[in-house]
């Protein structure tokens, strides 16, 4: 080698650069993005679409649609009776499906709200003033008796493996539009039930993986992003050392013209640091007026928690997030609405969310973000309408029961489907879940069938090789 071609400045100058490649190389392998810069840029959809943006408001547990939206009158009337059922959870645990169960009524009176003339049950009162906005579909059924394989259905379109979360599909088929922002944001999540997975990107590229605010059980006060301060270092020092990296960065593209995964990933460490720059002050409350406060119920003891999700919602919504989640659940064993006994519990639980989430409509609606943003309210799966055990609650129902839409182009005032009359299995315009997710990607702009990903040699979608568009719930 030449001694004049490798001085003592060229080695310690390739050296610093190359301590900083390691990571980038490293992270590089993982990133094939193909020849866009920017991953995250905005994508043209498929065809016009008629929402921009996604709020899915998730119900962890499984509420119990035959107490919620699902009035069954006969389920009084036949109160405490001894009736054959076909039990999927008996099915699953015995192989046995027919059993004699005891009908359990609802302990909550039901009655029509709006011009529409929807049924609710008393236990939302709030969200029973907008039945006029939304579009609700009785006959969903889902794959999975268990809240771990039916909460991974939910969000990624299969019990088991291992697949992209729906917001990392909208995000990798549509990109953010705020490059200072992520694509994909999950407001407490829970550890349990599928826990990351349910806003990873599996096999996507991990640029697309939803960010988390706070996890689910901790207090309002410390929903944040992690790791995104940096107390150790001052600003001018956090903006040098940016530089400075830039810098180490922009010098290995100049070794590698044309290596668009090198020039993805770093463009990745732009987006945390704007991000890093901008978060803060979308997440910050405080800015909010006192009376938009009230209206989401914070600082009110029952709903302070999820008031502060759903207003956090709402301000992700206007600085150009993609798709947001907001989480109601918990981190323990039995999640939130899973009253496999103590049926009441349910009123608690509504109490939580009822004015936030009615609050969310009406602040949405009064901001003309509604009208290109689909609000989707629901849990992983209903619930029997029979008592469990002969108990006071009720057990897990995939069979049949009620979700909710609003926005987006979907049909306002609007009821889809119906389960049988005693509220257990879907018997009409059925909706599977695979059904649903083409539909909502089907608003966006996106073709479900389209949108792929080829892993091993295979090509891959969210809605696997099901799903249809549900045409009857769209305006």
């Amino acid at each position: 080698m030449n001694p004049k071609l490798f001085s003592r400045r060229y080695a310690l100058k390739s050296m610093a650069c190359g301590f900083g490649y390691l990571a980038l190389a490293g992270l590089a392998a993982e990133r094939a993005f193909g020849v866009n810069v920017n991953p995250l840029a905005p994508k043209v959809p498929h065809f016009k679409p008629h929402a921009r943006r996604v709020v899915f408001i998730f119900m962890q547990g499984g509420p119990s649609h035959v107490d919620t939206f699902d009035h069954k009158p006969l389920l009084e009337k036949n109160d405490g009776k001894m009736m054959g059922f076909d039990d999927a959870r008996a099915l699953a645990n015995t192989g046995a499906r027919g059993t004699s169960q005891r009908v359990l009524k609802s302990p909550w009176a039901f009655a029509r709200h709006g011009q529409s003339g929807r049924w609710v049950s008393e236990l939302f009162p709030e969200m029973a003033k907008h039945v006029d906005d939304l579009c609700f579909i009785h006959s969903m059924q889902t794959e999975g008796v268990a809240h771990g394989p039916a909460t991974l259905f939910l969000h990624c379109g299969s019990t088991t493996f291992i697949r992209p979360s729906m917001g990392s599909w909208v995000t990798y088929g549509l990109g953010t539009e705020n490059e200072n922002l992520p694509g994909f944001v999950t407001i407490a999540p829970s550890t349990g039930n599928g826990g990351a997975r349910n806003y990873g990107n599996a096999f996507l590229p991990p640029v697309f993986q939803g960010t988390a605010i706070g996890k689910a059980g901790l207090p309002a006060n410390e929903l944040l992003i992690r790791n995104l301060g940096n107390k150790s270092a001052s600003p001018e020092q956090q903006r040098r050392q940016f530089e400075l990296f830039r810098e180490m960065n922009a010098e290995q593209l100049k070794q590698n013209p044309g290596d668009a995964e090198l020039e993805a990933v770093i463009n990745s460490y732009e987006v945390a640091w704007r991000m890093q720059n901008n978060a803060p002050g979308v997440l910050d409350l405080a800015k909010e007026a006192p009376a938009t406060l009230a209206m989401y119920g914070v600082n009110e003891k029952e709903t302070d928690g999820f008031g502060r999700q759903c207003l956090m919602a709402r301000r992700l919504c206007e600085s150009g997030v993609r798709y947001v989640q907001i989480n109601y659940g918990d981190n323990t064993a039995n999640p939130a609405w899973d009253q496999h006994s103590n049926l009441p519990k349910h009123a608690d639980h509504a109490r939580a969310v009822d004015k936030p989430v009615a609050a969310l409509l009406t602040d949405l609606k009064q901001r003309g973000l509604l009208e290109d943003t689909i609000v989707w309210w629901g849990g992983e799966f209903g619930r029997t309408p029979y008592a469990e055990k002969n108990g006071t609650g009720r057990d897990h129902n995939p069979g049949g029961f009620t979700v909710w839409l609003a926005g987006g182009g979907v049909k306002a005032g609007f009821a889809l489907g119906e389960t049988d009359e005693f509220g257990h299995l879907a018997v009409k315009d059925k909706v599977h879940m695979h059904d649903l997710h083409a539909t909502i990607l089907n608003q966006l702009g996106l073709d479900h069938e389209k949108l792929t990903y080829t892993f091993d040699g295979r090509p891959f979608r969210l809605t696997d090789v099901s799903g249809h568009l549900v045409k009857e719930i769209l305006a």
